[in-house]
């Protein structure tokens, strides 16, 4: 298991600890739950000269998951490990979904709204809501992880090649998945993208050409994706043939592999370096084919948090993950701002939604209910509650839902933070 994180009675963070040494500590009262996820206990006494090693937080940022690890330089120690999952594609449906809704409405003129999209200001800096979303994810964490451990410094992976920049030389927030091939080296990033081979024959050391997969004869263009590197003599005998019709549907499937993953990455590679500087910790980054070459070389499986472990120059030479479970931590949101929902027509199906909270508890919150044997769903259930207008609650557990439940029968572990957490599998060296 990943270690505990270890809080002093005046929340100073101290060195994380075994989860077996966090057990003893609460079972002879010396310690309290502050946190069930991330697992963080709470000294009963302040500790103001304690020892602390420096850790470094790893971050391998990604457009639906990012790899989170805090990694003692010193020993190698691989001290905790999270993948976040992230909503981005959430965002954009339901702004989608909005904008939809608003258009029909003014179309129909039941409900007239002036458009104000052109009327509004763009700070420099803005990203879409999808971008904004990744990035507060990664930095909410990485404020979340500085107050629970001793942190000196952080890492992260630059990308070694920024493809939206082969689009659009100069790209925005507001057209980073737009532009034209302009300004940039395209044949080395061909080369490199192919390693330097035929995409046809997989000849090497010999003269190569940008070809269209697609020739603009037929319709293609001039979209990166279009582009391919092959030999003079591959390059003559498809002449005006498309890829697959050349006998490489291969090399054509390629074409249809969206760039929207890699473009919301490097979109936001920047802001996120920017941000991370304005911690006043140490920022080291790094490049993926650096981060591969270690994870390789110390013979480590491919996962998220493992490419996060394995993020720059900084990476110790033995990189110990022995029992280190992940923690998987999706983001939810909170809440939504519609009131009710719609029916093709545009006309509310139900009724307003109701208040989050009844009692003291909150939909979203983390409970452990303990119902009596008399009743039909008897037993103990640990999970998230959904707050009703009855002020029972509903227990969503990793079995399934327990409904109808009394308040009085819930004890509050952890307020709900926009987060679901579940356990990752372990990962051992091949």
């Amino acid at each position: 298991m990943s270690c505990a994180f270890v809080l002093d009675a005046e929340k100073r963070p101290l060195m994380p600890c075994t989860p077996a040494r966090a057990r003893i500590l609460l079972d002879r009262g010396k310690a309290a739950v502050f946190l069930y996820a991330p697992f963080t206990i709470i000294l009963a006494h302040a500790v103001p000269d304690a020892q602390t090693q420096p850790l470094r937080l790893k971050i391998d940022p990604g457009s639906i998951t990012t790899g989170l690890a805090i990694v003692n330089d010193a020993s190698g120690e691989v001290v905790w490990a999270a993948e976040l999952i992230h909503r981005g594609q959430q965002v954009k449906a339901a702004l989608d979904d909005r904008r939809v809704h608003r258009r029909s409405r003014r179309n129909r003129h039941t409900r007239y709204r002036k458009a104000r999209f052109a009327n509004r200001l763009r700070h420099p800096g803005w990203l879409p809501p999808s971008l904004e979303s990744r990035l507060r994810n990664i930095l909410t964490w990485v404020r979340r992880l500085q107050r629970l451990s001793p942190i000196e410094a952080i890492s992260q992976e630059l990308v070694k090649f920024d493809t939206q920049l082969l689009q659009s030389a100069e790209s925005d927030g507001a057209e980073y998945r737009q532009g034209e091939l302009t300004g940039y080296d395209i044949r080395e990033y061909l080369l490199e993208k192919w390693q330097r081979r035929c995409a046809y024959c997989q000849r090497t050391n010999v003269p190569l050409e940008v070809e269209h997969i697609v020739p603009k004869a037929r319709g293609g263009t001039n979209r990166i994706s279009n582009l391919a590197i092959a030999c003079e003599p591959c390059n003559q005998r498809k002449g005006i043939l498309t890829a697959e019709e050349f006998g490489h549907p291969e090399v054509q499937a390629q074409i249809r592999r969206p760039l929207r993953d890699a473009a919301a990455v490097n979109a936001t590679r920047w802001e996120l370096y920017h941000r991370l500087r304005a911690t006043s910790l140490p920022v080291e980054t790094g490049t993926g084919g650096r981060t591969k070459w270690n994870r390789i070389m110390r013979n480590l499986p491919k996962t998220h948090w493992l490419d996060a472990a394995c993020v720059g120059d900084s990476t110790p030479a033995v990189v110990k993950i022995m029992n280190i479970v992940p923690l998987r931590i999706r983001a939810m949101g909170r809440q939504r701002r519609q009131m009710c929902t719609m029916d093709g027509y545009g006309f509310p199906r139900t009724k307003a939604k109701q208040v989050a909270s009844k009692q003291s508890f909150r939909t979203g919150d983390l409970v452990r209910a303990k119902i009596p044997s008399s009743l039909k769903t008897a037993g103990v259930h640990v999970g998230r509650a959904v707050a009703k207008a009855d002020g029972r609650l509903t227990i969503t557990t990793l079995q399934g839902s327990v409904p109808g439940v009394s308040n009085r029968y819930c004890t509050l572990l952890q307020h709900s933070d926009g987060y679901s957490y579940t356990k990752g599998e372990t990962a051992l060296p091949s």
